[in-house]
């Protein structure tokens, strides 16, 4: 409705700005008429009238240009002034064989382009009218005598040629509305594909990203493994030599305790190889607890770990899930950094596991400051981080990462009450196979049971700098979380 209006505005200021042109040729031609003969009835009266005419089509050109149409509510009224205004030129002028008879002509011409064909038809009935009057007023010859039966038919001929081109026009003009509004829509589809694109680039940028970062990560942390393992290895050797050597019960404790914090270190070293191993692409079933399991190893490591309490509920009942390891792995540890980085000194995280509505649900949950209104609208959007040092891929990536597995990631959130992730993803049916549907997948030795689990950095054994700074590096895969 609103685009038809708008047509229909268009069309009538257009054909507004023809018969304002026609107006004025006709007050221009009707002085020059009456500068250019004689014998007029009344010459006075007939510039009168012509006054009258130029004040009416002043009227007219003002309000088209302020964009309306003059008397356009009484389009009748109008006709039946201008046959009056004819009617009395023509008196004044020479009678019924007066140029200004033609004036009627402008009339209908006028009246076809501004308005529908009916009112145009309605003035030829006022005209006619208005011509037999004058020939009845005046008299003189009988009617098909004079030159009323010309006259009469020329403006019939002229009200239906000028009525069909002014529908013609007005129906291209109608034609052309349509398409310019195809056009635009047209022009706002491309815009929208354009920005989609746009934005589907720069999401593969900011994964591209990320694996770089990844990747120097994991040349950063073989490095480091190179270089502390083989001096390492070298104390090892040490302390056996002097273990076999019957030391003193005091020294001995000594070399014993030398030897348990050696396993430690190795043991770090180990992790630490195994996470930045190059991340493998290939589809496998993998076990969620195993993952939750691997993702917790790591995040033990992050600084901020410390005097922070994780607890989980991972059932090893679960079914598996199909995807790469490594980035399920990315999106766990991604959810755990972020809630150690949303919780302050003694605050709680909670990681379970279930299936509900046919999905294999798991859920990370703090007790932190929770996520702000105003931030949630930007929170899985790339680059958009409320951290001093992250760059705002963590949650762009995982969510990326779950969708291609045609998995989800949500939230729950309440501004300092803390907040839930959500990941949900499809599982693979149980398999008589094994216990959890997969022979291939045996179970990790050694995997551990959900538990509840007090992850601290002791001050008195430190992480060695290089590692620590390394393993802060990685944090960025969690920027987003208010």
């Amino acid at each position: 409705m609103k685009a038809l209006t708008t047509e229909r505005s268009h069309w009538e200021l257009a054909a507004e700005s023809v018969v304002v042109k026609l107006r004025w040729f006709g007050v221009v031609m009707g002085y020059i008429l009456v500068q250019t003969r004689t014998g007029l009835h009344d010459p006075w009266a007939v510039r009168a009238f012509l006054a009258l005419g130029a004040g009416y089509a002043a009227l007219d050109l003002a309000f088209w240009r302020m964009g309306e149409v003059f008397l356009k509510r009484w389009p009748l009224f109008v006709s039946l002034m201008e046959s009056v205004f004819i009617a009395l030129l023509c008196y004044h002028d020479t009678g019924l064989n007066s140029p200004f008879r033609w004036y009627y002509l402008l009339s209908l011409i006028c009246c076809s382009i501004r308005y529908r064909a009916a009112i145009a038809w309605w003035t030829v009935g006022f005209h006619a009218l208005s011509l037999l009057s004058l020939a009845g007023v005046q008299g003189g010859p009988s009617f098909w005598d004079s030159s009323l039966p010309l006259t009469l038919t020329i403006m019939i001929w002229v009200t239906w040629a000028s009525s069909s081109l002014a529908g013609s026009l007005h129906e291209a003009g109608a034609e052309l509305e349509r398409l310019n509004a195809e056009l635009a829509r047209a022009r706002a589809d491309l815009e929208r594909r354009v920005e989609e694109r746009t934005e589907a680039l720069r999401a593969s940028q900011a994964r591209v990203i990320q694996q770089e970062k990844m990747a120097a990560f994991g040349l950063l942390a073989a490095g480091i493994a190179h270089e502390v393992g083989n001096p390492l290895a070298a104390l090892s050797s040490l302390v056996q030599i002097l273990k076999r050597r019957g030391p003193d019960p005091y020294t001995a404790e000594k070399l014993d305790l030398a030897a348990r914090q050696l396993r430690r270190i190795e043991r770090t070293i180990r992790e630490l190889v195994d996470f930045s191993r190059p991340a493998s692409t290939a589809l496998s079933r993998v076990r969620l607890g195993e993952v939750v399991e691997e993702a917790l190893g790591i995040a033990k490591y992050y600084q901020r770990t410390k005097e922070r309490t994780i607890s989980t509920d991972v059932p090893p009942d679960l079914p598996v899930v199909v995807g790469v390891r490594d980035y399920l792995t990315q999106v766990v540890l991604n959810l755990v950094l972020n809630a150690i980085d949303a919780t302050e000194d003694q605050g709680r995280i909670h990681v379970a596991a279930l299936i509900e509505d046919g999905r294999l649900v798991l859920s990370v949950e703090d007790d932190g400051r929770g996520i702000s209104i105003a931030d949630r609208c930007r929170l899985f959007q790339p680059f958009f981080t409320t951290k001093a040092y992250g760059t705002g891929l963590g949650l762009f990536v995982s969510r990326q990462i779950l969708e291609d597995y045609d998995g989800t990631l949500s939230y729950r959130s309440e501004p300092g009450q803390g907040s839930t992730f959500f990941v949900r993803l499809p599982y693979e049916p149980a398999d008589p196979e094994g216990p959890n549907g997969d022979a291939s997948c045996p179970a990790r030795q050694g995997s551990r049971e959900p538990s509840e689990l007090t992850l601290a950095v002791s001050r008195a054994e430190p992480i060695s700098e290089p590692i620590r700074a390394a393993l802060a590096a990685q944090a960025v895969c969690g920027d987003e979380l208010s």
